[in-house]
């Protein structure tokens, strides 16, 4: 699995999704990651096939939504992504939210299809430590990926580190905090050493810290410099001053308070 990718979410279906993803893979992008509840899965898809690139040469993620969850169902929404994608095989498959009294089941599901080799990867998104340990008591697959909410003022370090110990790869969605922390006053000035942007400081701490990211835009430029990001390294006290500016502040859900 790539370490850096682009993510879809918000992302409109149709000619603005096809542009992102095309962009991306003409900037040496290798990961997209989607969703069934982004609705945008066959442009994805559309993007994959008029870019030329081999289908092997892309990690495709996709997810199945909170309504889909339970066994029979999940497996429908498998069939219906990937006929959207127009793939016979995703590279990973993960499930969305912890939606209380189903994601055992789906997860079940998600087991079959990694055994009859239809995914190549199963994971979970927005699991909190108790979330992974109650699946894991009765999986017979660990989850390889637990894809949450992490940024600067989230950074969520009793999670990975647990993550970490059970050989879950960590993958942080809404790396720019939403968008909110780009002109954060101390990435900025750490930016300036590197002739760097806060954004891409914020995802070279990702790469430095171990933290597969997927950054989403849908300007070319954008996409191209958030990739620029593999000529410098953040020294350790650049990591130490921002891994201090952690607040437990989240911009999207909390996964123990969810409706959706």
């Amino acid at each position: 699995m790539p370490g850096f990718g682009l993510g879809v979410w918000k992302v409109k279906d149709g000619e603005e999704v096809i542009h992102s993803v095309r962009s991306a893979l003409n900037a040496g992008y290798t990961m997209i990651d989607t969703a069934a509840i982004y609705r945008n899965e066959a442009g994805v898809g559309e993007a994959l096939r008029q870019s030329g690139v081999k289908r092997e040469d892309v990690f495709i993620t996709t997810k199945v939504w909170n309504a889909d969850q339970g066994y029979d169902a999940t497996l429908k929404a498998f069939e219906t992504s990937t006929k959207k994608l127009g793939i016979e095989t995703v590279d990973l498959y993960l499930i969305h939210w912890p939606t209380a009294g189903k994601y055992k089941e789906t997860w079940r599901a998600m087991e079959k299809l990694y055994k009859d080799g239809r995914v190549r990867a199963i994971g979970v998104c927005n699991f909190h430590i108790h979330h992974l340990k109650d699946l894991m008591e009765g999986a017979e697959i660990k989850p390889a990926v637990n894809q949450i909410e992490l940024h600067p003022l989230l950074s969520q370090v009793p999670l990975r580190n647990y993550c970490y110990k059970e050989g879950i790869a960590v993958e942080a969605y809404s790396p720019l905090g939403s968008g909110g922390l780009i002109n954060h006053p101390l990435l900025s000035e750490i930016g300036k050493k590197y002739g760097k942007t806060a954004a891409q400081v914020m995802l070279r701490w990702d790469v430095d810290s171990e933290i597969i990211t997927i950054p989403r835009s849908t300007k070319e430029a954008h996409i191209i410099s958030n990739a620029d990001i593999f000529d410098f390294e953040l020294s350790p006290e650049d990591i130490e001053q921002i891994d201090a500016l952690n607040e437990d502040k989240r911009f999207g859900a909390d996964p123990d308070n969810f409706n959706f």
